[in-house]
């Protein structure tokens, strides 16, 4: 990343990092699958399901970046703008704006 540091430099690169629609889709899919094992974990108070929670949502994570989009992930360099940035992403998807994210931030690096 060049210039200054800051989680808003960091979204558009986060954005063509993940540019495949299957990237995205299994993020969405272990996202939702890391928060639904985390509220299970408090509501049941089984503490160890906070654990597959995180390696659930991280595993799938990183096999879209190794198998579908080929790079790697934001998580080794920027721990938590990643997380946040992942959030953000999903609910993007969610609200089914992500793809006119994904353009916009395309045409801002051309």
């Amino acid at each position: 990343m060049t210039g200054e540091s800051s989680f808003e430099n960091f979204w558009p690169e986060y954005v063509r990092a993940h540019s495949q629609p299957g990237t995205r889709a299994i993020h969405l899919a272990g996202t939702l699958a890391g928060w639904v094992l985390l509220i299970l974990a408090v509501a049941l108070r089984h503490w160890w399901w906070i654990l597959a929670a995180l390696v659930v949502s991280y595993a799938l994570a990183w096999i879209s970046h190794f198998f579908v989009e080929h790079n790697r992930p934001a998580t080794f360099e920027h721990p938590l703008w990643s997380w946040w940035a992942d959030q953000r992403m999903v609910a993007l998807m969610l609200t089914g704006k992500m793809g006119e994210e994904v353009r916009r931030c395309a045409a801002a690096s051309n």
